[in-house]
């Protein structure tokens, strides 16, 4: 199985996150699934990806030409180039059978919810999990709760992608997963 990862590329952050990371890239390699990710080298993105290559996996990195005079690519993998950002997405979600959200910052939450939209809009049917490391995203829960509390969102929502802190439930979510139809509009 592609398995798209969606994650940090800070190193500011915490150790706990980064090896973390490196757990979920050997998790992926002794499983023979391939990484597709964001072809950085730095924070949770690098980590999952030395991790999965340290066990002898295979990685896909995806980079916009633009960050070709910043040392910020991930060398040991096949690299695809596009020309700009909304390429790079478009290529990830193609190669991709699954997405999975560690924790990240602005990009990783943009990356998340669009491929979350594009499910909700029945643009695609893979499974999307959600890897709260450490809690990370227990707040981002709790906005999506009011969300649905307050009429923007239906509870049905929540169904379209699966949350935990093991990434062998997350995998197992996976291997386990049927498609499933989801009409955003019944509800209105």
């Amino acid at each position: 199985m592609n398995i798209c990862v969606y994650c940090a590329s800070s190193e500011t952050i915490d150790k706990s996150y980064l090896n973390a990371g490196e757990k979920f890239g050997e998790t992926l390699a002794e499983n023979n699934h391939t990484l597709i990710f964001g072809a950085g080298k730095y924070g949770v993105m690098g980590a999952v990806a030395r991790g999965c290559r340290r066990k002898g996996g295979k990685v896909v990195g995806v980079l916009p030409n633009f960050f070709n005079n910043v040392d910020v690519m991930f060398k040991d993998c096949e690299i695809i180039r596009t020309e700009t950002m909304r390429e790079r997405k478009q290529i990830m979600e193609d190669k991709s059978d699954a997405f999975v959200m560690m924790p990240g910052g602005i990009g990783t939450f943009e990356e998340f919810f669009e491929i979350l939209t594009l499910k909700q809009l029945r643009r695609h049917n893979k499974p999307i999990a959600v890897y709260n490391v450490n809690g990370y995203y227990d707040n981002l829960f709790e906005m999506l709760d009011k969300t649905i509390i307050e009429g923007f969102m239906s509870e049905k929502c929540r169904e379209l992608f699966f949350i935990s802190d093991d990434e062998n439930e997350i995998l197992e979510y996976f291997k386990d997963y049927t498609p499933f139809s989801y009409d955003k509009y019944e509800f209105i």
